[in-house]
């Protein structure tokens, strides 16, 4: 029934072909159908962003994700695994600036609204089948030929019913909430762009030797003015990059901006 394991087995041949078989015989297929009649376990992925290269991080995260699925599969669950795609984000439109040579909010009106949202839909697909060879390999079943796309009318029409549920049970209020503003790019910023921008900084501060006309320049060129920053990702910019506190000030007064060190 089964084959002797040979002595000089080749492990990336046996992975390919262990790939093959369950591509060929629809395994991940059958293992949803096998439970049609069970109980739902509804699982959608938390979608990654294709217009950047899957890393180590996400292989970490898909083998994670996959877990609680096959659990419960295994428990008799008819588990409808949906991946996903995140098409939405500032820097989806930072990197499409890049490549078409424009900078800020003015220039993207000057080149046109309509035709820059449909560079930002096909730059999102950029590395679609690096992401799906690396789930493949690290054995993350999903349903990749249907997924749900954030940028496609049904996927906003659905977040949109879902808001509005919410509101006509009573569970929506008003708030005020301070948050980081980019006057560049004309929006807010999530924690996430801010620290992205604070590892840019780090990283550029040691390409160039610590020039701070130039970290200046950079980190304006990027979307990051310096009083969106907040005290905590300051104090990041300071740790990432080996500066002190002095340093910040200068970086404040290359740019005669006082508000950069302000606490």
């Amino acid at each position: 029934m089964y084959k002797k394991v040979d002595t000089g087995l080749n492990f990336v041949k046996r992975e390919q072909e262990v790939l093959d078989f369950w591509k060929e015989n629809h395994i991940f297929e059958k293992s949803v159908q096998e439970n049609a009649d069970g109980q739902e376990f509804t699982f959608y992925d938390g979608p990654p962003t294709a217009n950047g290269k899957p890393h180590i991080g996400h292989v970490l995260t898909r083998a994670i994700k996959d877990l609680i699925p096959r659990y419960r599969t295994m428990k008799g669950y008819k588990v409808l695994r949906k991946a996903g795609w995140d098409t939405h984000g500032l820097p989806v439109e930072l990197e499409v600036e890049k490549q078409l040579g424009i900078n800020g909010k003015p220039q993207i009106e000057s080149y046109g609204i309509e035709p820059f949202i449909q560079k930002c839909k096909e730059s999102v697909w950029k590395y679609k089948s690096e992401w799906e060879k690396m789930s493949d390999h690290v054995a993350y079943w999903a349903d990749m030929e249907h997924p749900y796309v954030t940028y496609e009318d049904d996927y906003i029409e659905s977040e949109w019913w879902a808001l509005k549920k919410i509101a006509e049970k009573g569970l929506l209020y008003k708030g005020h909430k301070i948050v980081p503003y980019c006057p560049r790019c004309g929006t807010a910023l999530s924690s996430h762009e801010l620290l992205s921008a604070v590892g840019k900084l780090a990283a550029e501060y040691g390409r160039i030797g610590g020039n701070l006309n130039q970290i200046a320049r950079y980190l304006n060129e990027y979307g990051a003015p310096y009083n969106a920053l907040s005290g905590e990702v300051r104090a990041a910019i300071a740790d990432l990059a080996a500066l002190k506190y002095e340093v910040l000030k200068k970086v404040g007064d290359a740019v005669g901006n006082t508000q950069a060190y302000q606490l």
